[in-house]
């Protein structure tokens, strides 16, 4: 299954917020073996929240959108998913209720805009939120899943775990994403892609991505399969060729840090490491 993220808020078109979200959400669909293609973010107009969603739906099966669901006047996402979906917004009498016990929970008087916050589109499946009064919205349509949650990151991670991952993991089709990370000193960036550009162009089957660090050149395995064993037999194949193109300049095959291998080095030695400053002539 291949999948879409879309955080929504005009907030995150400005320099003073940064999208975790889509970060923890692709962490969280690789491991259920659900490939994220393609991530977007998209102000509160109306009209292009609905393109959003609709051009999505063209490319993958699942889409999931983060904000827009608070009380206020932009939060729109409702509204697009139901107004592309051709489906009316209904409010929920049992969402209602669990909104005011919510803000009776924590002692807070209801104002009336969060209303709105118990608008549902006609057939979507409510996603309880235990930490908020925003619920998220499961919605089937046109042999496409849309999942709408809310921005906070500690409403969205504990509603993902416990609402959405148990959904998702009933449609998994078995294939998982494999990876291998390797890391390279003392070369540059272009020095080793000319060096192992013939062996990993090999294998179309495998993505490829060569990233530079400070101090260091990153190398990424990754690929999507049913067959883990074969998988797994495959990367250590590539990795092996890479090493040995590259030699000694390879510090890890396991993601390591510099300062981790150098650390586990003296500790297996039972090895230390001296500095000193020269003292200035007074």
């Amino acid at each position: 299954m291949k999948a879409e993220i879309i955080a929504v808020g005009s907030e995150l078109l400005t320099p003073d917020r940064v999208d975790t979200n889509s970060l923890f959400l692709t962490a969280q669909l690789n491991r259920l073996g659900v490939e994220v293609t393609r991530k977007a973010v998209v102000g509160d107009e109306l009209g292009a929240l609905r393109d959003a969603f609709a051009s999505a739906m063209e490319r993958v099966e699942l889409v999931i959108a983060t904000g827009g669901l608070g009380p206020t006047e932009d939060d729109r996402t409702r509204e697009a998913v139901a107004d592309l979906l051709g489906r009316k917004l209904e409010r929920s009498a049992e969402v209602m209720s669990k909104i005011e016990a919510r803000f009776r929970q924590i002692g807070r008087p209801m104002s009336q805009v969060n209303a709105r916050q118990a608008l549902v589109p006609e057939g979507a499946t409510v996603l309880d939120n235990p930490r908020g009064t925003a619920p998220g919205l499961w919605l089937e349509a046109r042999g496409h899943i849309v999942i709408l949650l809310p921005g906070p990151p500690h409403e969205l991670k504990a509603m993902f775990s416990a609402q959405v991952e148990p959904r998702l993991a009933r449609l998994s089709t078995g294939v998982r994403l494999l990876a291998r990370e390797m890391r390279v000193a003392g070369m540059g960036e272009s020095d080793v892609d000319q060096r192992i550009a013939p062996i990993y162009t090999r294998h179309d089957d495998v993505t490829t991505t060569i990233l530079a660090a400070p101090g260091e050149i990153q190398i990424h395995l990754r690929t999507w399969s049913t067959d883990q064993a074969a998988a797994q037999r495959l990367l250590q194949h590539i990795e092996e060729s890479i090493v040995l193109a590259l030699g000694e300049a390879v510090f890890t095959t396991e993601g390591e840090s510099m300062e981790e291998v150098v650390a586990r080095e003296l500790t297996l030695h039972q090895a230390t490491i001296a500095t000193a400053e020269p003292t200035a002539n007074l």
